[in-house]
């Protein structure tokens, strides 16, 4: 009885104190929400979802890259394979094409500009609708699997690949991929003209002189909005907000709070890019040349192998440099924004850089989640299961309904489910 009395007094001198996000999410989850939840839309935090990491960097971001080094070589091997096609494809367009025309007849020439044009907008749609599209899924899973490593150090419960359960958030919240696939668009468009306001972007990069150089400017500010849409994106499913325009435009305010430090980052990663892609040119562009000058006179085939180093090199930097550049962000981003109040005032100067926050704001009063909640990805243990299947797994009776059991908690408003799950789409 005294060690009982003992170890109560010690579990007490040592109960971290709680603050107000720790003790809603506990309330939430004793309302029966999902625990996996940290968002707090109505408070001056917004978020109470863990980090696994103590800081952003370079190392930091290899050892997530290593981590999730599958689908850098999921998305390579998809690049390689259609820039191959890429080749194929336009040596046909191009070389049919010419073959009409040079026949020189009213009928042929008609055919052969036809198959140009036939040709060039069948591979524009093949990019922009089909392929850019299959990429953003396996983006998508992507992002979702780092998301879980950046804040629980794990993929899931441990118990599932990282594809599998990157398809399985894909799946369950296709919505709000879909959503997020046009909002990309919208904050990107919100973070360009937000970027165009600051004015010390120049007085950041360590390079004398450069202060006044708008095109390096530019060159940052155009870095900076590719990795930030995708980062919101990020923070949306770390917080786990029910409606993606909400957090989208929660997180942009985030980003425009954080904006000074996370524009350094993006400064290193601008210089950093520039060098790695040459020293990747010159690895792919080398050997290459060497080849063809061992086999023949590489001076009729120079451009060829200039243009299929180059082909390898904007491969390798969308499939390898890319993600790395993304973690930094992403990291950057959590790290600044862990625990930070959010700052309203943003709010009305965003909406004054640009009309599309105007758009984001109103896409949130417009959000409707979809009507069935979603299946959970993964169970800790039987208490995870859902009651109907943990009762026919274990053989025991059904649970009392509310009516029967009335001090059961009442379910929580729409507003604050988990996300939905769609009528199941294809699979991405």
């Amino acid at each position: 009885m005294e060690i009982l009395q003992r170890l109560t007094e010690i579990t007490t001198r040592y109960t971290p104190k709680r603050y107000p996000l720790e003790t809603t999410l506990e309330t939430d989850m004793e309302n029966n929400q999902n625990p996996e939840t940290y968002s707090h839309p109505d408070q001056p935090v917004r978020h109470s979802y863990p980090l696994a990491i103590e800081k952003a960097g370079v190392g930091t971001a290899l050892g997530l890259l290593r981590k999730t080094l599958p689908y850098a070589l999921v998305r390579f091997g998809i690049l390689f394979a259609f820039s191959l096609g890429s080749v194929l494809w336009w040596g046909g367009t191009l070389g049919g094409g010419g073959f009409l025309l040079s026949r020189e007849n009213f009928f042929t020439t008609i055919l052969g500009w036809g198959w140009i044009l036939a040709g060039a907008g069948g591979y524009g749609y093949l990019w922009y609708t089909v392929l850019r599209y299959f990429l953003y899924l396996i983006k998508a899973g992507h992002i979702a699997v780092l998301t879980e490593i950046v804040t629980k150090n794990q993929v899931g419960n441990g118990d599932k690949n990282m594809f599998a359960y990157g398809k399985d958030v894909v799946t369950a919240r296709f919505k709000e991929v879909n959503v997020l696939f046009g909002l990309d668009l919208l904050i990107a468009g919100v973070v360009r003209a937000f970027n165009g306001t600051l004015n010390f972007i120049g007085g950041l990069i360590p390079i004398p002189g450069v202060k006044n150089l708008t095109k390096v400017v530019g060159v940052v500010i155009k870095a900076m909005t590719t990795y930030i849409d995708e980062t919101i994106f990020s923070y949306n499913l770390a917080r786990g907000d029910s409606n993606p325009w909400r957090s989208g435009r929660d997180g942009l305010i985030y980003y425009a709070q954080n904006a000074k430090e996370i524009l350094k980052t993006s400064i290193g990663i601008v210089l950093l890019e520039k060098v790695l892609v040459l020293v990747v040119w010159l690895a792919f562009f080398l050997p290459i040349f060497a080849f063809v000058a061992l086999v023949g006179d590489a001076g009729p085939l120079f451009g060829w192998v200039v243009f299929i180093a180059f082909l390898m090199a904007w491969n390798f930097d969308k499939a390898f440099l890319h993600p790395l550049f993304l973690i930094m962000i992403m990291t950057k981003f959590h790290v600044c924004a862990k625990g930070q109040t959010i700052d309203e005032t943003w709010d009305a100067r965003l909406e004054k850089a640009s009309g599309k926050f105007r758009k984001i704001k109103d896409g949130i009063k417009e959000w409707t989640p979809p009507s069935e909640p979603p299946a959970p990805l993964a169970a800790e243990g039987p208490g995870d299961v859902p009651a109907p299947e943990a009762a026919q797994a274990s053989g025991a009776p059904p649970p009392e309904t509310p009516a029967q059991k009335p001090k059961v908690a009442e379910p929580p408003p729409p507003s604050d489910d988990p996300p939905a799950k769609d009528s199941p789409p294809e699979s991405p």
